[in-house]
């Protein structure tokens, strides 16, 4: 896939989530075949203001390249703004969040609350373009709930205003991430458009994002929840569309060698009492399915060093040979 001057090898990228999609985890995510990554969002007015942890937010390294910064807001002037202090951080695109559904965005004007405002939706994706020369892309959902699906109208919206890539999270607003995952609309967005369609929702190894794209023909996908305490899952895509492998999750003693190298990368970031806070609920995720699950989850929750979550992981490989 190619948007813009920006050509992206492979079938799958990391999409951005707030509070997970951190540097730790993209870099992570990348080793294991993503092929780009995108920030967590990030306040255009909180950059404007010279917000410390929007600074923080937006620090990419090399390792999580090619990569982007997602930006969310409900004012283009100030959006516009913000590419200034956005492309200090030198991101590869910049890329609009009009698909959050969390109500402390959605409620003030940003994030999906874009898709019931049209016309302040173009006029913010043309006053990003119009402030970089980066390309820019757009994610968005379906709509905002089943009586007003207008992915179509937005995504045409946003290509008439320059954007170089939409991505269409098949829910709504109203639905958060409850199924079903609408393939539909995201197939009827590809045929309107000439700029590249991305597919997300629910693609959680190689055989869901085949049925994706088969269902879509969107040019490319993103997974969100089905990374959490599973960045192989990238693996297990491009093994499946590259030669049509099915791989297996990992045995208990790999996820938790992933898991200590996630979680001291998070703490190599953030610092070990603030990264230990943030660590346990990736601990959790690495847990689910495995022998003694919801104890080890418990424990997770109580983590505060990396010394304990190295023990932990040692307890539960124990436990699960």
């Amino acid at each position: 896939m190619q948007f813009g001057n920006l050509k992206i090898e492979g079938f799958a990228g990391l999409a951005p989530m707030a509070g997970v999609a951190d540097r730790a985890f993209r870099e992570l995510c990348r080793e294991y075949g993503a092929a780009y990554t995108v920030s967590e969002m990030i306040s255009s007015k909180g950059v404007t203001m010279g917000d410390k942890k929007s600074k923080e937010l937006m620090t990419l390294n090399e390792k999580e390249r090619p990569a982007g910064v997602q930006i969310f807001g409900s004012d283009p002037e100030i959006m516009a703004q913000s590419i200034n202090s956005v492309l200090e951080t030198r991101p590869d695109f910049i890329d609009i969040n009009m698909g959050c559904p969390a109500p402390k965005i959605a409620g003030n004007g940003g994030g999906s609350s874009l898709m019931r405002n049209p016309e302040l939706a173009q006029s913010i994706v043309k006053a990003v373009v119009d402030a970089t020369e980066l390309p820019v892309t757009v994610k968005m959902r379906s709509g905002w709930d089943f009586d007003n699906i207008n992915a179509v109208d937005i995504a045409k919206r946003a290509e008439k205003s320059g954007a170089a890539a939409v991505t269409i999270h098949g829910r709504t607003r109203q639905q958060m991430y409850a199924p079903p995952v609408n393939t539909d609309i995201i197939a009827e967005v590809k045929k309107e458009l000439s700029i590249p369609v991305i597919g997300n929702g629910d693609v959680i190894d190689g055989q869901t994002a085949a049925l994706m794209l088969e269902k879509t023909n969107c040019d490319f996908l993103l997974v969100g929840r089905g990374a959490l305490g599973r960045p192989w899952v990238f693996s297990q895509i491009n093994a499946y569309l590259n030669e049509g492998r099915i791989l297996p999750e990992p045995p208990v003693s790999e996820r938790m060698r992933v898991m200590v190298k996630h979680i001291k990368l998070i703490c190599e970031y953030k610092g070990e009492k603030i990264g230990m806070k943030e660590a346990r609920k990736h601990a959790a995720w690495y847990m689910k399915g495995i022998r003694g699950g919801a104890e080890f989850r418990r424990q997770a929750g109580t983590l505060e060093t990396l010394e304990q979550a190295q023990e932990l992981a040692f307890r539960v490989v124990v436990e699960n040979q």
